[in-house]
């Protein structure tokens, strides 16, 4: 017969022999919902808004080119009537008096300066010009998605994705925030390409900030 000590001696083996079977049971649980919690994120990841964008190609070093919308100032010696502000337009001409529409889109201010004094003396209007043109105005930015305000507004030399989001009103709750998109106008031909908070942006760039999926 088994005496008072032996039975409570074998009750604890047989339930410490239980309570391994449950902790076993509860580890392998955790394993799974471990594997499983890494399973997720990595298939959220996989379906984030823009992630396999090519990276935007780095911009092309070098004199800043004219766009649709900035605003050049020109002063011509002598000449009031070609001195003032003109914005390129949609056709991305400025018009000038007695010259009449010059393309301006796509040149450099000194290629500007070149092509009005070549059309001055062309039309016999001057011998030997003294033109200097200078951007005052840039084109706009546009800033779309998930932000408080999402519009155009006025470049800034040096203005980020991370300081246009901030004029923008800064990210809402459902921003994704580590990367956005920029379509970027390059040789005549729009691009787009993921970039992050502190790619620089550039004059006529639309950023996009995208949705979380979750």
């Amino acid at each position: 017969m088994l005496t008072n000590s032996s039975r409570t001696a074998a009750l604890l083996i047989e339930t410490g022999w239980r309570l391994s079977g449950v902790f076993q049971q509860a580890r392998n649980a955790g394993l799974r919902l471990g594997a499983f919690a890494i399973a997720f994120a990595l298939l959220l990841s996989a379906c984030a808004p823009g992630r396999d964008l090519p990276p935007l190609p780095e911009a092309t070093p070098g004199p800043y080119h004219l766009g649709t919308g900035d605003v050049v100032r020109i002063i011509t010696f002598g000449e009031e009537q070609l001195t003032g502000s003109f914005r390129v337009s949609d056709n991305g001409e400025i018009a000038l008096p007695l010259l009449g529409p010059v393309r301006a889109s796509g040149l450099t201010t000194n290629q500007l300066q070149d092509e009005i004094s070549r059309e001055l003396v062309k039309r016999n209007l001057f011998r030997n010009p003294s033109v200097s043109v200078e951007v005052t105005d840039y084109r706009p930015i546009y800033i779309l998605g998930e932000v408080s305000k999402p519009g155009q507004y006025p470049y800034q030399n040096g203005m980020t994705v991370l300081s246009a989001v901030a004029i923008a009103g800064g990210f809402t709750y459902r921003a994704v925030t580590d990367y956005a998109s920029i379509i970027r106008e390059e040789n005549g031909q729009p691009t787009e390409g993921k970039v992050y908070r502190q790619t620089l942006a550039e004059p006529g760039d639309v950023i996009t900030i995208f949705e979380r999926r979750f």
